[in-house]
This record gives C-alpha cells, structure tokens and sequence, in this order.
C-alpha cells in the first residue's frame, strides 16, 4: 500500500513483529479467535516465523522462541486493531481463553482540534502481548 510520506517515501506501518513462546498458540489465536490470514512463513522449529495479514495490508509478524512467562512493559506498550465491533471483537478473544484488562467502553478522548468519541477494550495475547480493540467511528 503506498502511502503519502514524501520524506521517506510511501509511509505508514507495515508490521508489528512480537516474539512468541508457543509459536502454534499464537498463530491458531489470531487466525481463528481474531481472523488474521497468513500471507508468508518461513523457518523452521525455533526459527520459525510468519506475517498474518491483519485485514487492511498491516501485518502482525511472529517469530517462535520466545521466554515463557509475563514480560515487562517495553518500549512498544501494547498495539491496537481496528473494529468496527468493539464488543463482538473482545467475545472472540475471551472465548479463545484471552484475558480481557479493560472491557469495552466508551471514552470521549479531549483532542484537538475538537473531542473525539472511541470505544475500545484491551485484552492480552498468548504471550502477554497486550492488545486494544479500538474503534473511532462511534457516535
């Protein structure tokens, strides 16, 4: 997807790579709780990995050999996915055994130049990642 960044040229996020521990886990979570596609893998065993197409030409990418157990908050705090089902999105997740932190809502965001109204919810992956569902349509 070509963006409009002229600076760079093109622009705008293609991937969001996270490591996992169980590499089968987290790629049966999010093709079938949260409906990513694979569009590549490569490597074998502890080197493998792959790029599940998000929906839109974003990607997540995960690579196996991760260390098991809750990881500290890095750099990269959490990442969103967009919905247009807050609630529907987050169903999906619980009913895949995902931890839900902050159940859907709605929060009137005080930007500028005038307020903006989301509804969103965070829950965390397979491997502690942690995930918001967020939706900027709402009325």
């Amino acid at each position: 997807m070509a963006g409009s960044n002229a600076v760079i040229g093109g622009g705008g996020f293609h991937h969001i790579a996270i490591r996992a521990h169980d590499f089968d886990a987290s790629v049966k979570f999010y093709t079938e709780a949260l409906g990513f596609t694979e569009k590549i893998s490569w490597g074998e065993n502890s080197g493998r990995a792959v790029m599940l197409d998000t929906g839109d030409g974003n990607y997540l990418e995960i690579f196996a050999n991760g260390k098991e157990g809750s990881k500290p908050e890095a750099t990269i705090i959490h990442f969103a996915i967009r919905t247009n089902d807050v609630d529907g999105a987050i169903e999906r997740a619980r009913a895949a055994g995902a931890e839900v932190t902050v159940e859907p809502k709605n929060v009137e965001l005080q930007s500028r130049p005038q307020h903006t109204q989301v509804r969103l919810a965070f829950f965390k992956g397979p491997d502690g990642e942690v995930i918001e569902l967020f939706d900027n349509e709402t009325t």
